[in-house]
């Protein structure tokens, strides 16, 4: 008898290429992937995979056999969720993925509110900001700011969130105002950067953009850290309205260089290429396009075909 199981787990070693990955991504241990690919291999009695103690390379029957499997796999795939997009009942689970901030205003409510009108779907939520391999963890949904695309995934593009340069008002009376970008580099500033974050404020001066390498003492992934630094008045940070908002309205921030625009950050939502939308994918999408059309009106950007986009006055 086939045994589905391993023949996934072959394909995991592969595309992780490692097995301790394969593991991480199935959640196994690493020596039960390498065992039911060992037992795969006795079957067959072919080698599939070389293993050395610094990489994994496909032998020619594994590649051969990798390529064969995977299709089927594939159309195993299709073929589960065209059932799933026939089935009476929603219902099944959610791996969710999305920023920390993001999670933090907006997603607690929607999850909630869509709980409540599916019973029957669960959702696991994850809020980080670290990469997140969509394939490789077997991840439904990514939420994510960036403008990076990967082929694997299908990625609509939801709102530009603008953010502005600002500081507490303590600080400014301070170190002054600064009235031109290239001013910025004789003030204190807090730096958003990790891996994968682009931490360098470009600023439009009328004509053309401009790129500034703020200097600063204190960098972090964590926007709403950058907000409250700013707050107690170490420096000047970009954050995102949605953000700064309350602070802004108590005055515990004040916006500078309003002249000089800054560059919107792009909110994506991406999910796995498929043939058939599973209906649990289908409903949560148009729950979320409900409440971005709500806030968001026709500044939400791409629209899949199977939603209708409202007009509005």
């Amino acid at each position: 008898m086939i045994d589905l199981n391993r023949i996934q787990m072959f394909v995991q070693v592969v595309e992780q290429g490692s097995f301790t990955k394969a593991a991480n991504a199935l959640g196994l241990t690493k020596a039960t992937v390498s065992r039911k690919v060992a037992e795969l291999e006795a079957d067959a009695g072919v080698q599939l995979l070389y293993r050395t103690t610094r990489a994994l390379k496909l032998t020619e029957a594994g590649a051969d056999y990798y390529h064969k499997v995977n299709r089927i796999l594939v159309d195993l795939t299709n073929a589960e969720d065209q059932l799933s997009a026939r089935q009476q009942t929603i219902k099944g689970h959610l791996k969710i993925v999305c920023p920390i901030e993001m999670g933090q205003l907006y997603f607690g409510r929607i999850f909630a509110r869509f709980l409540a009108l599916y019973p029957d779907i669960t959702i696991e939520a994850e809020l980080t900001n670290r990469q997140v391999d969509v394939i490789g963890e077997g991840i439904d949904m990514l939420f994510q700011i960036t403008e990076q695309t990967d082929d694997r995934l299908q990625t609509y593009a939801l709102i530009n969130t603008p953010k502005i340069l600002m500081a507490s008002p303590k600080y400014i009376e301070k170190h002054g105002t600064p009235t031109t970008p290239e001013q910025l580099s004789t003030h204190q500033c807090i730096r958003l950067g990790s891996p994968h974050i682009d931490g360098s404020w470009t600023l439009f001066n009328g004509k053309q953009w401009i790129t500034v390498e703020p200097t600063s003492r204190l960098e972090t992934n964590n926007i709403t850290l950058m907000r409250e630094a700013a707050i107690e008045g170490l420096g000047i940070a970009a954050i995102p309205m949605v953000i700064a908002h309350d602070a802004l309205e108590k005055q515990e921030l004040v916006t500078v260089l309003n002249d000089f625009p800054m560059k919107q950050s792009l909110v994506t939502m991406s999910m796995p290429q498929r043939v058939y939308l599973p209906r649990r994918y289908r409903v949560f999408i148009e729950f979320l396009y409900e409440a971005l059309f709500t806030n968001w009106q026709n500044r939400v950007l791409d629209v899949p075909d199977f939603i209708q986009r409202p007009g509005f006055d």
